[in-house]
């Protein structure tokens, strides 16, 4: 698994500045227990992290994130500590990112013949794996987790905005990528600032074909001040099963709450038949909005 994440701030006049950069490698054996076999960041924080090798990526490993990340002092300025605060660092993203990762990568084991067996179907932890939906009705006459085919994936890159997205790198047969993006900006000086996060999964099959397994584009805006939540909505772009856009309500729990205690509570609250869990990793990830609203207020520019 390799991870890059970037954050750059895009003038009014269309000229790009870098912010900060991380990567993260990582060697996994999925098909074994999905324990975290080797890890390197780059920047490396520094926090022990190293201590995350060994354990499994699936459940628990965010909880072990959290309890090997240092909690700064209460009053200490975020602006002080940017690869110690959760919110700003994008290692800890990235870190944040590897259980689900891991899980939609056992599509690529299944699309190459490998297929996960009826006994590892976890019923009702989303509405796209209730009971009697789809996957599990279709799954149990397979007698193994089916492989929904996606449309084609799209060219996500811009020829006329090289910055709009950092390089990826070609991906090789039965691999499968996992693409985030959120933007901030204020629309109108004086008025709340408007986000839009766009997510995708995609897969490659044995010819290097990509398609598109998951995709959501969640907007809202924030109150500028409070930074609370004044709207959020949710659109599907791609998704397997017929069950899963039932989901797309869930993004409108969001308003009247803030970013700032977001990766908890969806973790807590957002469960069950009535969410999906890739929608609520596209919620999860604005939790990084109240730093790049101080970034917007900081540079103190119309974007």
């Amino acid at each position: 698994m390799q991870g890059l994440g970037r954050d750059i701030w895009t003038g009014p006049d269309g000229a790009v500045g870098p912010l900060a950069q991380a990567r993260l490698d990582a060697t996994i054996a999925f098909v074994e227990d999905r324990s975290l076999r080797a890890l390197t960041l780059d920047p490396d924080p520094g926090m022990g992290l190293d201590g995350l090798v060994g354990r499994s990526v699936a459940s628990g490993f965010r909880r072990a994130v959290d309890q090997a990340w240092p909690t700064p002092a209460p009053g200490t300025p975020a602006s002080t500590l940017p690869d110690r605060d959760r919110g700003a660092s994008l290692t800890y993203q990235l870190l944040d990112e590897m259980p689900t990762a891991a899980i939609v990568s056992g599509y690529a084991l299944g699309a190459a013949g490998m297929h996960l067996p009826e006994s590892q179907f976890v019923p009702d932890v989303c509405i796209g794996w209730a009971t009697g939906a789809t996957i599990m009705t279709q799954g149990k006459k397979l007698r193994h987790i089916p492989i929904p085919q996606g449309p084609l994936a799209p060219t996500l890159e811009s020829p006329g905005d090289p910055e709009a997205w950092h390089g990826v790198g070609p991906e090789g047969p039965h691999a499968t990528r996992r693409r985030r993006r959120i933007d901030l900006w204020r629309p109108e000086e004086g008025g709340p600032l408007a986000f839009e996060a766009f997510f995708q999964d995609s897969h490659f099959d044995a010819e290097g074909v990509e398609t598109v397994v998951h995709e959501y584009l969640v907007t809202g805006e924030l109150d500028a001040g409070t930074q609370a939540f004044l709207s959020c909505r949710a659109e599907t772009g791609v998704l397997p099963w017929v069950e899963c856009p039932g989901a797309l309500a869930t993004a409108g729990r969001l308003v009247g709450t803030t970013p700032h205690d977001l990766r908890d509570r969806v973790r807590q609250t957002f469960v069950g038949t009535t969410t999906c869990t890739h929608l609520n990793d596209t919620l999860r990830a604005l939790a990084v909005l109240p730093h790049m609203a101080a970034v917007v207020e900081r540079r103190g520019e119309l974007t």
